[in-house]
Protein backbone atom coordinates (compact mmCIF):
# COMPACT_ATOMS: atom_id res chain seq x y z
CA UNK A 1 0.00 0.00 0.00
CA UNK A 2 2.75 2.32 0.84
CA UNK A 3 4.93 1.86 -2.16
CA UNK A 4 1.74 2.39 -4.26
CA UNK A 5 1.11 6.10 -2.70
CA UNK A 6 4.88 6.67 -3.24
CA UNK A 7 4.31 5.82 -6.77
CA UNK A 8 0.49 7.02 -7.53
CA UNK A 9 0.54 10.87 -8.81
CA UNK A 10 -3.67 10.82 -8.29
CA UNK A 11 -3.75 8.25 -5.09
CA UNK A 12 -4.95 10.21 -1.78
CA UNK A 13 -1.34 9.68 -0.40
CA UNK A 14 -2.47 9.39 3.04
CA UNK A 15 -1.71 5.88 5.36
CA UNK A 16 -2.77 5.36 8.70
CA UNK A 17 -0.06 3.55 11.12
CA UNK A 18 -0.74 1.89 14.50
CA UNK A 19 0.60 3.67 17.82
CA UNK A 20 3.72 1.32 17.56
CA UNK A 21 6.09 2.24 20.23
CA UNK A 22 8.93 4.26 18.45
CA UNK A 23 6.77 6.41 17.05
CA UNK A 24 4.87 7.11 20.54
CA UNK A 25 8.14 7.76 21.73
CA UNK A 26 8.12 10.59 19.26
CA UNK A 27 5.08 12.58 21.14
CA UNK A 28 6.62 12.43 24.53
CA UNK A 29 7.74 15.56 24.68
CA UNK A 30 3.92 16.63 23.25
CA UNK A 31 1.76 15.13 26.27
CA UNK A 32 2.61 17.37 29.10
CA UNK A 33 1.00 20.49 27.84
CA UNK A 34 -1.73 18.60 26.60
CA UNK A 35 -2.48 17.03 30.03
CA UNK A 36 -2.84 20.81 31.49
CA UNK A 37 -4.50 22.07 28.89
CA UNK A 38 -7.34 19.30 29.05
CA UNK A 39 -7.16 19.52 33.33
CA UNK A 40 -8.35 23.12 32.43
CA UNK A 41 -10.69 23.78 29.96
CA UNK A 42 -12.36 19.95 30.38
CA UNK A 43 -12.05 19.23 26.74
CA UNK A 44 -9.39 17.23 24.77
CA UNK A 45 -6.34 18.99 23.55
CA UNK A 46 -4.26 18.47 20.99
CA UNK A 47 -1.37 18.89 19.46
CA UNK A 48 0.10 17.92 15.67
CA UNK A 49 3.65 16.84 15.22
CA UNK A 50 5.43 15.86 12.15
CA UNK A 51 8.84 14.03 11.69
CA UNK A 52 10.90 11.85 9.67
CA UNK A 53 10.25 8.03 10.43
CA UNK A 54 11.85 4.43 8.77
CA UNK A 55 11.05 1.14 10.43
CA UNK A 56 13.79 -1.16 10.70
CA UNK A 57 13.47 -3.78 8.18
CA UNK A 58 10.15 -3.79 5.94
CA UNK A 59 10.48 0.33 4.24
CA UNK A 60 12.85 0.75 1.70
CA UNK A 61 13.51 4.96 3.02
CA UNK A 62 12.49 7.15 5.60
CA UNK A 63 8.95 9.06 4.98
CA UNK A 64 6.74 11.75 6.69
CA UNK A 65 5.06 10.93 9.52
CA UNK A 66 2.20 13.48 10.96
CA UNK A 67 0.91 13.15 14.05
CA UNK A 68 -1.48 14.07 16.66
CA UNK A 69 -0.83 13.97 20.52
CA UNK A 70 -4.24 14.11 22.49
CA UNK A 71 -4.72 13.78 25.83
CA UNK A 72 -8.76 12.81 26.81
CA UNK A 73 -9.95 12.15 30.12
CA UNK A 74 -9.12 8.52 29.56
CA UNK A 75 -5.07 9.45 28.90
CA UNK A 76 -3.52 9.65 25.93
CA UNK A 77 -4.74 8.78 22.21
CA UNK A 78 -2.13 9.23 19.54
CA UNK A 79 -3.01 8.88 15.99
CA UNK A 80 -0.10 8.90 13.25
CA UNK A 81 -0.54 9.26 9.41
CA UNK A 82 2.26 8.04 6.71
CA UNK A 83 2.10 10.08 3.99
CA UNK A 84 4.04 11.51 0.77
CA UNK A 85 2.61 14.76 0.86
CA UNK A 86 5.08 17.35 0.86
CA UNK A 87 5.40 19.41 3.58
CA UNK A 88 5.52 22.97 1.80
CA UNK A 89 1.79 22.50 0.66
CA UNK A 90 0.36 20.39 3.20
CA UNK A 91 1.04 21.11 7.02
CA UNK A 92 0.49 18.67 9.70
CA UNK A 93 -2.76 19.48 11.12
CA UNK A 94 -4.69 20.28 7.92
CA UNK A 95 -3.51 17.40 6.56
CA UNK A 96 -4.87 15.40 9.02
CA UNK A 97 -8.10 16.71 10.14
CA UNK A 98 -9.16 17.93 6.03
CA UNK A 99 -7.97 15.32 4.20
CA UNK A 100 -7.38 11.97 6.50
CA UNK A 101 -10.57 12.26 8.62
CA UNK A 102 -12.70 13.31 5.69
CA UNK A 103 -11.65 10.09 3.90
CA UNK A 104 -12.38 8.33 7.03
CA UNK A 105 -15.88 10.33 7.41
CA UNK A 106 -16.77 9.15 4.12
CA UNK A 107 -15.57 5.41 4.80
CA UNK A 108 -18.30 5.81 8.05
CA UNK A 109 -20.84 6.62 5.78
CA UNK A 110 -20.53 3.48 3.19
CA UNK A 111 -20.98 1.92 6.68
CA UNK A 112 -23.82 3.58 7.70
CA UNK A 113 -25.52 2.48 4.87
CA UNK A 114 -25.18 -0.99 6.03
CA UNK A 115 -28.23 -0.10 8.89
CA UNK A 116 -30.68 0.11 5.66
CA UNK A 117 -29.81 -3.39 4.71
CA UNK A 118 -27.27 -2.78 2.21
CA UNK A 119 -25.74 -6.39 2.97
CA UNK A 120 -28.53 -8.24 2.18
CA UNK A 121 -27.61 -10.71 -0.97
CA UNK A 122 -29.67 -13.88 -0.13
CA UNK A 123 -31.31 -13.78 -3.14
CA UNK A 124 -30.27 -16.52 -6.42
CA UNK A 125 -29.43 -14.49 -9.15
CA UNK A 126 -27.13 -11.34 -9.36
CA UNK A 127 -29.66 -9.27 -10.83
CA UNK A 128 -31.78 -9.57 -8.08
CA UNK A 129 -29.15 -8.85 -5.33
CA UNK A 130 -28.18 -5.81 -7.28
CA UNK A 131 -31.82 -4.45 -7.76
CA UNK A 132 -31.67 -5.02 -3.56
CA UNK A 133 -28.84 -2.89 -2.89
CA UNK A 134 -29.94 0.13 -5.52
CA UNK A 135 -33.14 0.00 -3.20
CA UNK A 136 -31.09 0.39 0.06
CA UNK A 137 -28.72 2.88 -2.16
CA UNK A 138 -32.33 5.14 -2.50
CA UNK A 139 -33.14 4.85 0.65
CA UNK A 140 -29.76 6.33 2.01
CA UNK A 141 -30.03 8.75 -0.61
CA UNK A 142 -33.38 9.40 0.56
CA UNK A 143 -32.81 9.70 4.58
CA UNK A 144 -29.76 11.20 4.19
CA UNK A 145 -31.68 14.14 2.60
CA UNK A 146 -34.39 14.01 5.52
CA UNK A 147 -31.79 14.56 8.02
CA UNK A 148 -29.79 17.51 5.95
CA UNK A 149 -33.34 19.10 4.92
CA UNK A 150 -35.89 18.46 7.59
CA UNK A 151 -34.08 17.45 10.76
CA UNK A 152 -31.40 20.47 10.49
CA UNK A 153 -31.10 22.78 14.03
CA UNK A 154 -32.86 19.43 15.55
CA UNK A 155 -31.06 17.25 18.02
CA UNK A 156 -30.99 14.61 15.02
CA UNK A 157 -29.07 16.90 12.22
CA UNK A 158 -26.47 14.44 12.75
CA UNK A 159 -28.10 11.30 13.89
CA UNK A 160 -27.39 7.89 12.02
CA UNK A 161 -29.68 6.70 9.48
CA UNK A 162 -30.90 4.11 11.32
CA UNK A 163 -31.69 6.52 14.39
CA UNK A 164 -34.07 8.29 11.72
CA UNK A 165 -35.60 5.32 10.60
CA UNK A 166 -36.41 3.31 13.80
CA UNK A 167 -37.10 6.44 15.80
CA UNK A 168 -38.86 8.91 12.97
CA UNK A 169 -40.55 7.00 10.44
CA UNK A 170 -41.27 3.40 11.95
CA UNK A 171 -43.62 4.37 14.21
CA UNK A 172 -46.89 2.94 14.99
CA UNK A 173 -49.95 5.14 14.40
CA UNK A 174 -53.42 5.15 13.33
CA UNK A 175 -54.66 5.25 9.74
CA UNK A 176 -58.83 6.44 9.12
CA UNK A 177 -60.19 7.14 6.00
CA UNK A 178 -62.98 9.88 4.95
CA UNK A 179 -64.35 10.94 1.67
CA UNK A 180 -62.15 13.71 1.88
CA UNK A 181 -59.51 13.29 4.11
CA UNK A 182 -56.29 10.74 5.25
CA UNK A 183 -56.03 11.07 9.47
CA UNK A 184 -52.80 9.48 10.61
CA UNK A 185 -53.15 9.40 14.71
CA UNK A 186 -49.94 8.90 16.35
CA UNK A 187 -49.81 7.75 20.03
CA UNK A 188 -49.54 10.27 23.07
CA UNK A 189 -46.54 8.80 23.79
CA UNK A 190 -44.42 9.11 21.27
CA UNK A 191 -41.62 10.97 23.04
CA UNK A 192 -40.66 12.87 19.64
CA UNK A 193 -43.36 14.36 18.47
CA UNK A 194 -41.55 18.24 18.65
CA UNK A 195 -38.78 16.89 16.26
CA UNK A 196 -41.55 14.92 13.82
CA UNK A 197 -43.23 18.38 13.73
CA UNK A 198 -40.13 20.20 12.86
CA UNK A 199 -39.58 17.70 10.23
CA UNK A 200 -43.05 17.90 8.92
CA UNK A 201 -43.13 21.81 8.58
CA UNK A 202 -39.61 22.01 7.34
CA UNK A 203 -40.64 19.43 4.67
CA UNK A 204 -44.21 21.27 3.65
CA UNK A 205 -44.15 23.47 0.42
Amino acid sequence: MRALCRTSATWPRGVSAGPYARLAAELGQYYEPDKGATSRHSEPARVFAEFSYRTRKSWSRSRRVVAKAEYLDKGENPRFVVTSLPAESWEAAGLYEKTYCARCEMENRIKEQLSLFADRMSAESLRANQLRLYFSSLAYVLVHALRRLALAGTEWAHAQVHTVRLRLLKIAAEVRWSARRIWVSYSNAYPWKHIFAAAWVALRC
